[in-house]
């Protein structure tokens, strides 16, 4: 099992160009143990969003450590994002196929294919286009909903099988019935990872084991 260590996490956003801001995250100490599921809340500007940006090591932190089982300061920037996966608020899906979406690479089989889509429940809406998974897909997924797309993003961490999974407002846009599938998918394929989970609706955090409340006061 993985295991997050956040201590003393302080960060100033963009803090290159504008120096003078305070920092978002204040002395910021928590533990997320391994296998368990975390709900992130707090409103808007509070700092939910940048603790899955410093895990990513996408901004990192002014004063303090992240440990995942090891300071990720000292993990290479691939390693670290390799062993990590997250669904973003805004879905993104690329141009291509459903196939070649999520294994771009083609490291997988068509039939390992199929079945992470059921997982995600593509399946059935794959299977009605004409060419199934060589079907066309636009540029930034605009011919699926952020809904579909969402779903997508979902089964394209099922094939990386990630220990830490960072749910960044998954639900924010999508409608409680594809809400409660991301839910129920997340349930049955990460149940033994790490997940975070920030969330938009209160109903996301019924399967949390912890909650944790950010407050920018």
């Amino acid at each position: 099992m993985m295991s997050f260590l956040l201590f003393s996490g302080l960060l100033i956003l963009i803090c290159m160009i504008y120096p003078h801001l305070p920092f978002v995250l204040r002395g910021l100490t928590c533990t997320f143990s391994g296998g368990m599921k975390t709900g992130i809340v707090g409103r808007t500007g509070s700092g939910k969003s940048n603790i899955a940006l410093t895990l990513f090591r996408i901004i990192d932190p002014t004063v303090g450590q992240i440990v995942v089982d090891n300071d990720i300061s000292t993990i290479g920037l691939h390693d670290l994002r390799s062993r990590l996966s997250i669904i973003p608020q805004d879905p993104t899906m690329f141009e291509g196929t459903p196939r070649s979406n999520p294994d771009s690479l083609e490291k997988f089989t068509d039939k390992q294919i199929w079945e992470a889509l059921n997982c995600c429940q593509l399946g059935e809406e794959v299977k009605k286009k004409e060419s199934k998974l060589y079907s066309a897909v636009m540029e930034n997924g605009e011919d699926w909903s952020i809904g579909q797309r969402q779903l997508a993003c979902l089964g394209r961490v099922i094939w990386k099988k990630s220990k830490v999974l960072i749910l960044n407002e998954d639900t924010a846009s999508v409608d409680t019935a594809t809400d409660s599938l991301i839910q129920k998918t997340v349930r049955e394929q990460f149940s033994e990872a790490t997940v975070i989970a920030i969330v938009h609706r209160i109903t996301s955090l019924l399967d949390s084991d912890m909650v944790l409340l950010l407050d920018n006061a």
